[in-house]
């Protein structure tokens, strides 16, 4: 097929117009190394290099700028076309993707003469692409080679060495973007399009390469850019690999050579693959920059990294936004074998050499190598304490140009701020210390560095042997000082010109090998030093540098440690191994227990892993994983792996203990944090317990552990991956994934509900405050991205101080979570915060509970005195944290409340310094409130188990999951009559009759169980009996044939859960009403499927003992408005105390003056005695000063409660406290169905008494159940009450049932006077069998809203030359005038519409149709060769019309979606006598500017090429991928029987093919319904400029007044917001077409 910009003829390349000789041309060799005099030739290497590829890629115009010069040329996009590979382990895995992809495009080349592919692959997260840049051969191959630095702020080449640095490396050019001010101007502009990757270009401004990238020379507004063949871009939370295949068979870079240059990149990336060792990196990096004698030109001080055609933009405006776009000066680029440019990658430092020759004595010399060792070997971050003794060590380090050092007055302190480097880099830090006593300050810091396998050096200074056991000064003896607590100690002799310096090289070089070993820990060094201690003269011979020569002329350690490592994959599995792989492919109830996990890249291998076995994980603490949500590269975590986060506190239950059975465990990491945990795997013994970790050491506190296998994450993970396991989701599985859920709820409702500021608060904000950029480090025990705390020997020592190495190792913005006790501690870690030097802000969360409150909550507590329990155990305190921050001049703030710790956290978020936030507790609170934590998760746990463990019905579900799949959903109009009017109802005079009208549901199992709901929304609801009846109609079409599980009758946002994701509507888009009778039907054909009733599935009695628990007797409050005198009402009252009565509810606030309804309440009181409830309800209707009337004159009535007094929250809560009078919650409860907690916390207060919740007012059951768990909770009544429903509802709390003259059913719920109790009661047996019988009054039902049927049909249609097939859908009745006709968008079909569709064919005949190309539409007559596209915007809309005049005589309302709604425009505004009124949903009347269409149309060109070319699959938009039902949408895209005519559909209705119909818009004489999703910011701005043209049409002509046009915006979606929120536009086309 041929598009009307031609495909490149051979001809375009011999003009010279097309292709220029770029700077990275293909070139096989080299003939010449000579630069330009005035060239920026910097870094020439000084030999032919044979066989070079210096790769220039296919040339683009890419980042010029796009104006109107260039609607005089011919503007060509190339689509790029992304394949995106499966995450790879390794990143040697992701490369041999790569070449298997390659191979397989070999084998399938495209058939495109031209082309752009993009392969990428997730792979780990941690920084590598420096170290990567560095491993690639001095004599490479492949050029141009490049990093670029992500590090923004005030890079520095110490950074590099320090904490590392994210960034980007590139090797080879598949692209390249040149300007130059000279030169020929091409007549073609060829740019790149795409819709779904970020490309970035690299490269320089105001530079002017030569054409063999030899030479660079200054030149203004000149550029050079390339995108590389293969990338490596470093992310916070994930890295991304692609690889970049670009070809034009008309130029020099054909398929066949871009193909062979692809290869060669691949292969030596390959043979040069980046190595795991993290101080190996620093060492790669330096070595490799001294090796290439890089000499800095600051002349270039940025690489410049410009993103090609993020979202949407092709091109910059001109060159001055080019310089804005982001850049770095921390890079380094390899252009050519003779041209080298770098900036900030190392300091420009005198020859090592030259100064140690000048050095002053032999300690200089000594103390000169140990640092300078450090500094080849990686090691470069320096801990210095200050001392006499060790200032020779002291001033080399501080010397070193490469070295960053930072001291601390306290050893213990500045020790474990190394540890935490350790923890945060894996790169070991060094400390300094003098002599004596300073170096026993290191103990702690030591012992937790062993205990937890974290790398650190000790370089303690000593006194020499002649200064030992005679009573020197500072003199102990410091040999073997640490004991078994280090991996390694030598004692150097003191320095001396005697002894070859090697041996401090050697030694040196021994002991960080044995540090950075498994298993890693610290090594000591002790160094004795004799005076002079200063830089005082003392002659030394230089012999003692024999052998130093080598060394001291390059950057490499003098002794290299070379770790023959294996291949990440496991390719023959030994017999171990093989016996470990048939008991894991045997487990039937396999687990997952993540520990402590140090690093990224191995939480990575841990999730391929979860991933690949699909077992229940349990993530410790400190794994890291409790944070999942923040790994951007897993985006669906939640439904691709089996979380088990809350198995510690369901374990508290013993009837979890003895239901979970475990027979094969696989522990990655070590040390389990839980207790209980450990616990219970002891209890499951014997199992089979797999144990992996790279350290030889036990770590089986509860000798368990049947297979301990050494060996690295990777290691074992790439041998899992290669075997198969059998997936299988067992009952066992699900269930404690169930388990899990409901506990977790109930601890986060308790969190939430709580009204005080909790510690377990405090850990729920931090997991939101956290980003992908930052880092935890723990203090206490919070259940909760990278997550690290002190727990080798798991004390309180240093853990400030560790934080802030942490920071600075990790290079993230850390959060540090530290107790008060703590923080004392280690106050003098505020010195060393107080520094900040070479890392992010960092905020410190103390929670101040004025002593150490871990004693609150052990058996200890309950059984010590409680002044024994202060004094020396809390160690309780009144010190000031402020006055400690004021000291270190620290930011400080303080917080009592949950409002303030947002505040502050934001404040801390913002700011660019330190902040400590001090969070006020107590230890008793605190105490009293993780007590009410573990009774709630207890009980949770409980009947969760009970509820598992409950024997279902077998014959009534579809498996052992418990699913039942709905059959056939039916509604039933109700309409019957009432003795009154309800009490909310506004009536006139003259009515006599009054009716009650509604919705009967009844949902049909496929095993024959039946449930019924009611859905009958009164005045008091948002919705009307219309509203509803459009989602009922809606949910019966979307319902049938879905699964619902029996643990939906556990509620807890089980059904929140189940309406997204299998109807895949958003829970808050249903109506209350709706949403309770749906809840009511699901519930009891569940009830009927068990042979139960609702009660007993909602509150289960699994045991003799319970069920004395349950009420059997409901009593029933009468209702009585005081609409007659205060004499009549209290009679009336009286009447019904008589009945049996002893509650009642008097409606107040009627219109009359509150004095006279206050003498109401009075007359009543005295009428009915003390005895007798009453309940006085003024619905919002009083004013605060009639309140307030009403009350000083009511407050000796003894009112139980008074509802809602007043319209605004805030003089209710006024009320509460001026009148002294208790109220209840009504109208406020009903406006509150999303997130109820945060808005009831204000209302927590004692005179709040009660909450009315109606089911069908605050939506359903399960919201229901939630807001009286909170009232609850506080000591509130919960007072459930009905809204005048009939028998099915069972909510007649309230007397409502007395104004029922006629009931849904024969037999309806009997309510009388018990004749044990006297009072009016239901008998809750009595209505629990009701339900179980239920039988529905065929003669009060006026309506059957069943199935519609659709009827599918093929309709022919010729227009000039052109024949289409076309499928129609359609819905209705055939005689209906009202006819709605749907258009989709592009790439989708008519069945798009089908469920809206039905929802209206009661009220419409409804049309949809596949457009051409589209479905099963066929097209046939268009010339697939011509120049210009066949179809157009006015051909298919002349098409239209005749399609529409076939099926439909009368008007026509359009509702089209993107092209679909574009075309509904078109023919609204051309055939306005035909068309009633159109619906436009995400649709553009177009482009204004002639070059944006001009652009566009030629990216839908390239787009339609794509798509013959590379299938329809890759050319998907993934916009849809977090709706639950992507796959079924995503595979439905594909479904398209003409593709040749799709891509003609895609170029000829281009939005630039076609003029814009803005003009026409003030012509429109159609009314138009504008629909854009909220989320979608491009097209609301469209909408609302749609509209103000509209509307200024309108006032400048008054006849067209009459024309109704109107703006909706659909909550929480974007683009297809029909797909992502239907109830909504429903909503909106129901209103619209009924002003029509």
């Amino acid at each position: 097929m041929h598009f009307p910009v031609p495909a490149l003829q051979p001809s375009a390349l011999s003009n010279g117009t097309l292709f220029l000789i770029l700077p990275f041309s293909h070139s096989y060799s080299h003939s010449s190394t000579s630069s330009h005099p005035s060239a920026l030739s910097i870094g020439a290497t000084r030999s032919m290099l044979p066989r070079v590829h210096v790769t220039g890629g296919v040339r683009f115009d890419g980042t010029l700028p796009l104006n109107d010069d260039v609607l005089d040329y011919e503007l060509v996009f190339e689509h790029c076309v992304t394949r995106t590979l499966p995450p790879a382990l390794t990143l040697e895995e992701a490369l041999h993707k790569f070449k298997d992809a390659l191979e397989i495009l070999k084998l399938s080349p495209p058939t495109s003469s031209t082309g752009f592919l993009r392969f990428q692959v997730i792979v780990p997260p941690s920084p590598k692409a420096l170290s990567w840049f560095c491993c690639q051969p001095e004599s490479s191959a492949v050029f141009p080679l490049i990093f670029v630095s992500k590090n923004m702020d005030n890079p520095t080449c110490k950074s590099l060495y320090v904490n590392g640095s994210h960034g980007v490396f590139g090797i080879g050019a598949a692209v390249s973007f040149v300007h130059s001010s000279r030169g020929n101007k091409s007549l073609i502009k060829r740019y790149i399009s795409t819709d779904s990757a970020n490309i970035v270009a690299y490269g320089f401004m105001d530079i002017n390469l030569d054409n063999d990238s030899v030479s660079m020379n200054h030149e203004d507004g000149c550029f050079s850019f390339f995108i590389p063949q293969i990338e490596l871009d470093e992310m916070q939370s994930v890295s991304i690999l692609t690889m970049t295949l670009a070809w034009d068979n008309f130029s020099l870079s054909n398929f066949g050579k871009a193909l062979h240059l692809l290869e060669v990149s691949l292969n030596q990336v390959i043979c040069h693959v980046w190595s795991p060792s993290g101080a190996g990196n620093s060492k790669c990096v330096r070595a490799a920059l001294r090796n290439l004698s890089l000499i800095e030109d600051r002349s270039i001080p940025r690489v410049y990294m410009n993103t090609v055609a993020l979202g949407g933009r092709e091109s910059v405006s001109d060159i001055m936004e080019l310089k804005e776009s982001p850049s770095s000066s921390q890079f380094f680029a390899r252009l050519s074998a003779t041209l080298t440019v770098s900036n900030n990658m190392f300091d420009q430092a005198t020859e090592f050499s030259h100064s140690l020759n000048e050095s002053a004595n032999i300690n200089a010399v000594w103390a000169s190598l140990l640092v300078e060792e450090c500094a080849r070997l990686g090691l470069t971050y320096f801990c210095v304490a200050p001392g006499s003794r060790s200032s020779p060590l002291a001033v080399a380090a501080a010397s070193h140009p490469l070295v960053t050092c930072i001291s601390c007055f306290d050893e213990r302190s500045l020790a474990f701020h190394a540890v935490g480097y350790g923890r945060g880099c894996h790169i070991p830090a060094v400390v300094i210390t003098s002599s004596g006593t300073a170096v026993s300050n290191l103990f702690p810091a030591v012992v937790e560095s062993s205990q937890d396998f974290v790398p650190l050096i000790l370089l303690t200074a000593d006194r020499p042997p002649e200064l030992l056991d005679c009573g020197a000064n500072q003199a102990i003896d410091q040999v073997n000082h640490f004991g078994s607590f280090v991996r390694f100690f030598f004692n150097l002799p003191a320095p001396t010109d005697r002894i070859p310096a090697k041996i401090v090289l050697t030694t040196l070089d021994s002991a960080v090998h044995r540090a950075t070993s498994s298993p890693c820990g610290p090594v000591h060094i002790n160094c004795p030093f004799r005076e002079p201690l200063e830089s005082s003269p003392l002659r030394w011979l230089s012999s003692c540098l024999k052998g130093l020569d080598f060394w001291m002329t390059n950057s490499d350690p003098f002794t290299k440690y070379i770790h023959m490592q294996l291949s990440h994959t496991c390719i023959n599995a030994s017999g171990e191994m093989i016996e470990v792989l048939n008991l894991i492919q045997r487990a039937k109830n396999g687990l997952l227990l993540f520990g402590a996990i140090h690093s990224e890249d191995e939480m990575w291998a841990a999730l391929l892993l979860a991933k690949h076995l699909q077992w229940p994980v349990v993530a410790d603490i400190l794994s890291g994983l409790r944070l999942r949500k923040l790994l951007s590269s897993f985006s669906e975590i939640e439904r691709n792996f089996i979380f088990v986060d809350n198995l510690d506190h369901a374990l508290l239950s013993d009837y979890v203990k003895d239901w979970l059975k475990i027979d094969v465990v696989i522990q990655m990491g070590s040390r389990i944090t839980s207790k209980r945990i450990c616990q219970i795997l002891e209890e499951c013994a014997p199992l089979s317990y797999i144990m992996v970790d790279k350290h030889p050491f036990r770590h089986d506190p509860s000798h368990i552990v049947t297979h301990r296998i050494q060996t690295t994450i990777f290691y074992f993970v790439g041998c899992l991956l290669k075997a198969t396991v059998p997936h299988s989701r067992s009952m066992w599985i699900t269930s404690l994934q169930l388990l899990s859920k409901m506990v977790e709820w109930q601890i986060q409702f308790q969190i939430t509900a709580e009204s005080s500021l909790t510690e377990p608060y405090v850990a729920h904000v931090m997991s939101e405050a956290l980003s992908p950029e930052s880092a935890l480090f723990l203090d206490i025990p919070i259940a909760l991205m990278r997550v690290t705390a002190n727990r080798g020997a798991s004390g309180i020592d240093g853990l400030l101080s560790t934080a802030i190495g942490f920071a600075v190792g990790c290079n993230k913005k850390v959060f540090c979570v530290i107790g008060d006790i703590s923080l004392l501690h280690d106050t003098n870690g505020l010195a060393i915060l107080n520094q900040r030097i070479l890392r992010k802000p960092m905020t410190i969360l103390v929670v101040n509970n004025h002593g150490g409150a871990i004693f609150s909550v052990l058996p200890l507590a309950d059984k010590v005195e409680h002044s024994i329990m202060h004094q020396y155990f809390y160690t309780s305190h009144n010190i000031s944290i402020r006055d400690l921050c004021l000291a270190h001049s620290i930011k400080h703030l303080h917080v009592k409340t949950k409002a303030e710790l947002e505040e502050a956290l934001y404040v801390a978020q913002h700011e660019k310094m330190d902040c400590l936030v001090e969070i006020e507790s107590s230890i008793d609170a605190n105490a009293n409130f993780h007590s009410i934590l573990k009774k709630n998760a207890f009980q949770t746990a409980q009947d969760t188990i009970r509820f598992l463990s409950v024997p279902f019905n077998r014959d009534s579900i579809k498996d052992e999951f418990c699913f039942h799949k709905i059959q056939k959903i039916q509604c039933s109009k109700y309409r019957f009559a009432l003795s009154a009017p309800s009490t909310s109802a506004s009536v006139g005079d003259s009515c006599k009759e009054f009716y009650r009208e509604g919705f009967i549901l009844s949902l049909i199992l496929e095993d024959g169980s039946v449930g019924f709901g009611e859905v009958a929304p009164l005045e008091i609801h948002k919705e009307n009996l219309v509203d509803a009846e459009y989602q009922l109609r809606f949910l019966i079409h979307v319902m049938k044939q879905v699964d619902i599980s029996n643990f939906l009758s556990l509620l807890k946002g089980s059904f929140s859960y189940w309406i997204w994701n299998e109807l895949g509507i958003l829970p808050s888009s249903i109506f209350p009403s709706v949403r309770c009778g749906l809840e009511m039907a699901i519930l009891n054909a569940i009830a009927d499927s068990k042979g139960s009733n609702l009660l007993d599935i909602l509150n289960p009695s699994t045991n003799v003992n319970r069920k004395c628990e349950k009420p059997s007797e409901v009593p029933i409050c009468a209702l009585l408005d005081s609409n007659k005198s205060a004499a009549e009402v209290a009679n009336i009252a009286s009447a019904l105390v008589k009945e049996g009565f002893s509650a009642i509810k008097l409606k107040v606030a009627r219109g009359r003056d509150p004095v006279q309804d206050a003498t109401v309440i009075q007359e009543i009181r005295k009428k009915v005695g003390c005895q007798i409830i009453i309940r006085v309800d003024a619905n919002r209707n009083w004013t605060y000063e009639e309140a307030m009337k009403f009350g000083s004159l009511a407050k000796d009535c003894n009112l139980q409660y008074i509802e809602e007094p007043v319209q605004d929250e805030d003089d209710i809560l006024k009320f509460c406290e001026e009148s002294g009078l208790p109220v209840a919650l009504d109208e406020t409860i009903d406006e509150i169905q999303e997130n109820p907690l945060k808005k009831l916390l204000k209302f927590t207060r004692p005179g709040i008494v009660a909450v009315v919740i109606k089911p069908s007012v605050v939506g359903g059951f399960e919201n229901a159940g939630l807001i009286a768990q909170w009232a609850h909770q506080h000591g509130k009544m919960a007072v459930v009450s009905s809204a005048f429903e009939s028998t099915p509802s069972v909510a007649h709390g309230l007397g409502t049932y007395r104004w029922l003259k006629e009931d849904i059913t024969l037999d309806p719920l009997l309510i009388g006077r018990n004749p044990r109790s006297g009072l009016v009661e239901a008998s809750v047996e009595n209505a629990s069998r009701l339900l179980q019988n239920f039988q529905v009054d065929q003669n009060v039902i006026c309506n059957i809203i069943a199935e519609e049927k659709v009827c599918r049909y093929q309709l022919n249609v010729e227009h000039n030359n052109l024949s289409c097939a076309f499928e129609v859908c359609e819905t209705g009745l055939k005689t209906n005038d009202n006819i709605l006709v749907f258009l989709h968008g592009f790439l989708g079909n008519g069945e798009d519409w089908i469920t809206i569709m039905k929802t209206f064919s009661e009220s419409a005949r409804c049309i949809s149709i596949d457009l051409p190309g589209h479905g099963r539409s066929v097209l046939h007559g268009v010339e697939c060769a011509a120049k210009e596209p066949q179809l157009s915007l006015e051909i298919v809309g002349d098409i239209l019309y005749k399609v529409i005049h076939h099926v439909a005589p009368a008007k026509v309302t359009l509702v089209g979606y993107s092209m679909g709604g574009r075309i509904a425009l078109y023919a609204a505004l051309r055939f306005s006598s035909k068309i009633k009124g159109a619906v436009l949903i995400s649709a553009s009347p177009g482009l204004k500017d002639k070059l944006a269409r001009k652009i566009r149309a030629a990216k839908d060109d390239s787009r339609a090429r794509s798509v013959i070319a590379h299938g329809l699959q890759l050319f998907l938009s993934s916009c849809l991928r977090s709706h639950p039902h992507f796959n079924r949408i995503f595979a439905s895209r594909l479904q398209h029987n003409d593709v040749q005519n799709l891509a003609q559909m895609l170029s000829g209705l281009s939005i630039g093919r076609h003029l814009p119909l803005w003009e026409d818009l003030l012509n429109c004489k159609v009314p138009l319904l504008i629909i854009h999703g909220e989320k979608d910011t491009k097209f609301k701005k469209i909408s609302q400029a749609m509209m103000n043209t509209l509307c200024s049409d309108l006032r400048s002509n008054p006849e067209k007044r009459n024309y109704t046009h109107e703006v909706v915006e659909i909550p929480n979606c974007g683009h297809a917001a029909h797909l992502e929120n239907p109830l909504p536009v429903i909503a909106a086309l129901k209103q619209f077409i009924t002003k029509l």
